[in-house]
């Protein structure tokens, strides 16, 4: 990407507190205009939080920066109007017609000319032969088809998209990628929360979040690169492999499944191939080298990762 390209989101030491706990610590973002941005991270990690405080929905109590060059902190209703935020949750009215839905967001952004804004939204996501269908009766796959035609129809300049393909099938997770790729070639930005390894392999970059914290950030093989992990791939009858002894093993940072096999990784290659040695006499078990993907860091590094919960003063943890 030329470094002429502005960048559509520029912020740093974002931070955001409820009670003694920090949920989002000291987080710097930065995505140019017309790329997509991967946001991965495991559950209650901060990546709505972020998300909301970055289309002004929510204040930050620390930090400064941009979002389409507007502050983020004093700017917060101009950036909401020029912003398509998609939830993770189904967020219009389901007793309404797809149309009806479409039509009371345009008023919402008082659009000068909503029948034909709500048209285009239409004509845009496949939905005119649908338009008059009760979003509740929908499918997941039509339902955010009809979500994502509603954060476009005030033709905003950043998508934020808040685990969006979560419960559709995967013909409906691979159109809407194709959607956002198109979207992107216009000079769309994207942020996109997922938990989908093959959907972060379509991002142009990526940040991962843990507890609050940015642990890695770059493209998908300059993550797997700068994690320097090594990994071996054991396969056969699992039932004799005892994964819960490999996971202690000296130097183990990871130990996950992938289908008939298991990887085993960590940063010392030496310790790795002496916790797995064993295995490969045991009938029917294969022990080989394989290549770090990014699963494997990902779970190597919230293995790592502080819990901020666990360690906010008074807190239990449940």
């Amino acid at each position: 990407m030329p470094p002429e390209v502005p960048l559509a989101i520029d912020v740093r030491g974002l931070t955001k507190r409820y009670g003694p706990r920090v949920v989002v610590d000291d987080v710097a973002l930065q995505v140019r205009a017309g790329r997509i941005c991967g946001f991965l991270g495991p559950n209650g990690s901060g990546k709505t939080t972020t998300i909301r405080m970055l289309c002004g929905l929510l204040t930050p109590d620390g930090g400064a920066g941009t979002v389409l060059g507007l502050d983020v902190r004093r700017d917060a209703l101009a950036i909401r109007r020029q912003v398509g935020y998609m939830t993770q949750k189904f967020g219009l009215y389901e007793d309404l017609s797809i149309r009806q839905n479409l039509t009371f967001i345009a008023r919402l952004f008082a659009l000068p000319d909503r029948g034909r804004a709500v048209d285009d939204a239409l004509a845009r996501l496949g939905l005119a032969e649908r338009q008059h269908q009760l979003a509740g009766a929908l499918s997941g796959g039509w339902k955010q088809r009809l979500a994502l035609a509603a954060c476009l129809i005030h033709q905003p300049r950043l998508l934020l998209l808040d685990e969006p393909t979560a419960g559709v099938d995967p013909k409906a997770r691979r159109d809407f990628w194709d959607q956002i790729h198109q979207l992107a070639a216009q000079g769309i930005t994207v942020l996109v929360s997922t938990h989908y390894m093959d959907e972060a392999e379509r991002c142009h970059e990526l940040v991962y979040i843990a507890y609050g914290r940015v642990l890695a950030r770059g493209t998908e093989a300059e993550i797997v690169a700068a994690a320097g992990l090594t990994v071996f791939e054991v396969a056969g009858p699992l039932e004799a492999v005892r994964t819960d002894a490999l996971k202690a093993a000296p130097g183990v940072q990871s130990v996950a499944a992938f289908g008939n096999a298991v990887h085993v990784a960590g940063r010392d290659g030496a310790l790795i191939q002496q916790a797995v040695a064993p295995l490969a006499a045991l009938p029917g078990i294969t022990v080989r080298r394989a290549s770090a993907n990014l699963e494997d860091v990902f779970i190597s590094l919230i293995g790592q990762a502080q819990d901020n919960f666990a360690s906010a003063p008074g807190a239990t943890k449940s």
